[in-house]
């Protein structure tokens, strides 16, 4: 993980807003003490299935939301702290074993004598260089440098598959150089948004005097920082537009980038990567690099010298002093996203550890905590929920035989990975010093920067694995066409060994079916089933699939979290199409399952009435208000109501299942309903 690179992934479930609080699932998964039934399932089913449960699951001071994921994860970090406890404790482990790794860095995160004591030195000689910058050249310079060591400022640089050649690995170049969330935060001029960018030039105000500067040249840089962030804003893409991966696709020659540009070379910054083999890279977003180089030329030194100390304390004050991180929390938790309180200093010990050194951590966990039959039985509900796909794809009305064949093609390579990786990634040239938690940190940071760096023009590796086992979370990787389900989410209340066949489907089993249909969703459709990005569909039927899609973008603009802030269904199209097939699918696969294992009624509740309660359950979520509007914002998920009723208003076997009418709130008929997959 790059110490200040601010990335987005199409994962499951949500951004890191999490809470903790008491559970209140029974063995069977669900609870009726959790129902509202003042509220009737086919007027709203998300508070039906939940309303006692937000009313009495407020959201902590620690935490800026809290939902059924994080209950989980609560669980999950209780655990990781015993075993990192465990290995902090030892003495005798190995010299790069996962208990010397974990042990040794959860020590020193945790020695905030020592860290106090430190203050801005281990920032010192970087503060040092900036106040030196004299001309451009050395703007550019520093930045290469801190690239090299993991630190990815001003603009973004990641290795991954090309997008269009999957046989090879290559690096992407793309926009960034902002402070705030997205483009929109600074170019928005309602009330909300400009109160919201007064209160990021404050923050800037008091990091830079905490990091040495007078308050007045500290309000002086804060206004140019904002300044120039708002050029790079302007010459950003837009999120909507980020949803079509052609738009941040463009591989071009090294010599070809720098004849656009004036300022910056791509040669000699690749040189200074030690990546000079490198012939060609994606120039994802041209348009932000004409304006970077613009601002190299324009830009005075001292608004560089600002800028870049800025991003120097934004990057590294959650490892200094509690000042330091104290007022990086008081922006970017409480201001932006309502969270109260820092979580406990071993808990965020834990996520640090689960970001930059998963597998160490990953492997201690799954030896414990993941039976083998987890797997086993994993692989069946991945079976069945792929066979039912099939069957939707061969049934379709609206694609032609060209297009199915193709789509069927896909369907055929998709590869499952469950639990943990088959070979895990190895960190044992690490040596940790328990007494500097900041240089463990920045040692982490280049390591896996060199990594990464050395996986350009080496054969592809699909053994990796984008996120260690003990996540709760789940993804889909289109370029590899695998859906990927780590240990830390098969446990209940998603997946439960003793759990009847209905709340399985209805949890983990629309879990598998949205991974799926993420790759047939409005990005994941543009990729073939060798992974290329490629337009495989007929031109008449991608009109088709366009005209549903814009149905739903449509239907998410019906629903407002918060008065005048509607969802924007097209940043969040890619996760709505993944919840209205893959529920539509896991619904289609339960049918089957229940043929062959017929289940009775539980709690005055049918199976498929309780398929629909299980699949409410996995997205109850309670929000502070400013968490809500920027997960509405930012995305690209919507909130837990929408995420329930959304999908199920559309889908007649939830009417059936709770005898709803025609009229009824969650019953949308004729051109209201939205059918893709």
């Amino acid at each position: 993980m790059k110490l200040l690179a601010l990335t987005s992934a199409c994962l499951l479930a949500l951004n890191a807003l999490t809470a903790n609080a008491q559970t209140t699932s029974n063995a069977a998964g669900i609870s009726t003490a959790n129902l509202d039934r003042s509220v009737t399932a086919c007027q709203d089913f998300y508070s039906f299935a939940n309303g006692n449960w937000l009313k009495t699951n407020p959201v902590p001071t620690v935490y800026s939301s809290w939902g059924t994921f994080n209950e989980l994860e609560d669980r999950n970090n209780e655990r990781l702290k015993l075993i990192a406890t465990s290995a902090a404790a030892r003495t005798d482990a190995p010299a790069g074993s996962a208990d010397a790794l974990v042990g040794d860095f959860y020590a020193s995160f945790l020695d905030t004598v020592k860290i106090e004591k430190a203050g801005i030195e281990p920032i010192e000689p970087m503060l040092e260089r900036i106040s030196k910058i004299k001309k451009d050249a050395d703007v550019i310079a520093l930045v290469t440098d801190w690239h090299k060591q993991g630190t990815g400022v001003l603009f973004g640089l990641s290795v991954r598959q090309d997008l269009k050649d999957p046989s090879r690995v290559i690096a992407y170049a793309g926009q960034g150089g902002l402070g705030l969330p997205t483009r929109d935060y600074y170019l928005k001029d309602d009330a909300e948004s400009l109160k919201m960018k007064s209160a990021y030039s404050a923050h800037i105000v008091r990091m830079l005097v905490l990091g040495g500067d007078s308050k007045a040249t500290a309000e002086k840089s804060a206004k140019a920082i904002v300044a120039l962030e708002t050029k790079f804003a302007e010459a950003a893409l837009p999120r909507e537009e980020m949803r079509d991966p052609n738009k941040s696709y463009n591989v071009i020659t090294v010599a070809q980038a720098d004849k656009q540009l004036k300022r910056f070379s791509f040669r000699s910054y690749f040189d200074a990567l030690d990546l000079a083999e490198v012939g060609d890279f994606s120039f994802s977003h041209p348009k932000f690099f004409k304006a970077m180089d613009q601002a190299l030329a324009n830009e005075s030194m001292q608004t560089w010298r600002a800028y870049l100390k800025w991003n120097l304390l934004r990057a590294t004050a959650p490892m200094l002093t509690e000042a330091l991180l104290n007022e990086n929390f008081d922006f970017y938790s409480r201001t932006l996203r309502g969270q109260q309180a820092l979580k406990p200093r071993d808990v965020r010990a834990i996520e640090q550890i689960n970001t930059m050194m998963g597998d160490p951590l990953g492997q201690l966990f799954v030896a414990q905590y993941f039976p083998p039959e987890a797997k086993a039985r994993m692989m069946v509900l991945i079976s069945n929920l792929k066979t039912a796909l099939r069957e939707r794809l061969d049934a379709l009305p609206w694609m032609g035989d060209d297009t199915r064949r193709q789509a069927l093609e896909k369907w055929s390579t998709f590869t499952p990975k469950i639990g943990y990786p088959d070979k895990w990634r190895d960190f044992s040239s690490l040596r940790f010093d328990r007494a500097d938690y900041f240089g463990n940190v920045m040692q982490l940071a280049q390591f896996d920067q060199a990594f990464d760096l050395n996986k350009i023009g080496k054969p592809v590796d699909k053994s990796e694995w984008g996120m260690p086992p003990q996540q709760v979370n789940a993804y889909y990787n289109a370029v590899w066409n695998e859906i990927v389900f780590p240990a830390g989410i098969l446990q209940p209340p998603f997946f439960d060994l003793k759990a009847d066949d209905a709340l399985n489907y209805g949890a983990i089993g629309a879990v598998i079916g949205h991974e799926l249909m993420h790759g047939f969703d409005d990005a994941g459709s543009r990729f073939d089933a060798q992974g290329r990005l490629k337009m495989w569909w007929t031109a008449n039927d991608r009109k088709e699939f366009d005209l549903r899609a814009d149905r739903l973008v449509a239907q998410a603009a019906e629903y407002s979290p918060l008065p005048q802030l509607p969802l924007n269904g097209r940043i969040s199209l890619g996760e709505n199409i993944a919840d209205l097939g893959g529920v539509r699918v896991a619904y289609a696969a339960l049918q089957s399952a229940l043929k062959d294992s017929p289940s009775k009624d539980i709690d005055g509740f049918t199976p498929s009435q309780r398929f629909f309660l299980s699949w409410a359950q996995v997205w109850r979520r309670n929000y502070t208000e400013a968490a809500l509007r920027v997960q509405v914002n930012v995305g690209p998920h919507a909130p837990g109501k929408f995420r329930t009723n959304g999908p199920l208003s559309n889908l007649p076997e939830f009417a059936q299942a709770f005898d709803c009418k025609a009229g009824d709130p969650m019953v949308r008929e004729g051109d209201r309903q939205v059918v893709i997959w």
